[in-house]
């Protein structure tokens, strides 16, 4: 069966769609966000508006992104205009940085005050690896964001190096954000369940000053390669982007898998890569 009756709506599978529906859940999600009076936050993915309807009475208003038209449909019979602004839309090509244009933030969204954007919803599973890179490409103008997401991806995010889950993911997200895992969703929460346990993350962008990464997409592309075939050593990973003089030079055993280096490591590399050109 492809689509599942929930009050009324029929949940998409072509849209990822899973209905929080647990009261306890929700609470403990809307108190882990602590959503604030006035804060400008959107939400990605309202569906049936579980986590919508508190957070726009902690917040007065909410922007959100949301695809499914008959969802929009009942977001606008049960809002006002003065309580929510809804964006119809694929969040993967919305453009983040223009809610900070509305709010008068200036350059980068934040104003004198820094950042003020808030990101929360509920990812849909299809989409959640390229959704996280879209929006980590709206960090400079966010505060943070919070996430629910399958466990297994929330795993990958805060993953240390040298342990499986440690990866492409891991490197780029923790090269951007302060990670926390905050806590674990049943499948019971959801109507339809998923056959998955799910959890929540929070993500907290880091100082531009601390980022280190002289050119951004070159370190993109080191790590994609590093763990593009993660059987074989950084030797052979990365063959076009070191030779081992270089190896030598960086204090790195070519010998090496990718998931054995840390953040700043990888850092180091695209970085002798830049200036030595």
């Amino acid at each position: 069966m492809h689509d599942f009756e929930t009050d009324g709506h029929r949940a998409r599978k072509r849209f990822g769609q899973n209905f929080l529906s647990d009261p306890n859940i929700i609470r403990k999600i809307i108190d882990g966000i602590r959503p604030q009076p006035g804060e400008l936050m959107v939400e990605i993915g309202p569906g049936l508006g579980a986590m919508t309807a508190p957070l726009i009475e902690r917040l007065g208003h909410l922007h959100v992104v949301e695809i499914d038209r008959d969802l929009i449909a009942r977001l606008h019979e049960r809002y006002t205009p003065a309580q929510i602004t809804v964006h119809e839309g694929d969040a993967l090509k919305f453009d983040f940085g223009s809610l900070c244009g509305d709010e008068g933030g200036g350059e980068g969204g934040g104003g004198q005050g820094g950042p003020r954007l808030r990101i929360v919803g509920n990812l849909p599973y299809n989409i959640s690896t390229p959704i996280l890179f879209h929006l980590a490409g709206f960090a400079d103008q966010v505060k943070d964001m919070t996430f629910m997401l399958q466990k297994e991806v929330v795993m990958r995010m805060v993953a240390e190096p040298g342990t499986e889950e440690y990866g492409r993911l891991s490197v780029m997200l923790q090269y951007r954000f302060r990670m926390g895992r905050l806590f674990d969703v049943p499948p019971g929460a959801f109507r339809p369940a998923p056959k998955v346990m799910s959890s929540i993350v929070r993500m907290a962008p880091l100082p531009t000053d601390q980022l280190g990464a002289k050119d951004e997409e070159l370190l993109g592309r080191i790590v994609t390669a590093a763990f593009g075939q993660r059987r074989k050593t950084l030797r052979n990973t990365l063959r076009a982007f070191l030779d081992e003089a270089d190896f030598d030079a960086l204090h790195i055993d070519p010998g090496l898998r990718g998931e054995k280096l840390s953040v700043a490591q990888y850092v180091a590399i695209a970085n002798h890569c830049a200036v030595r050109g």
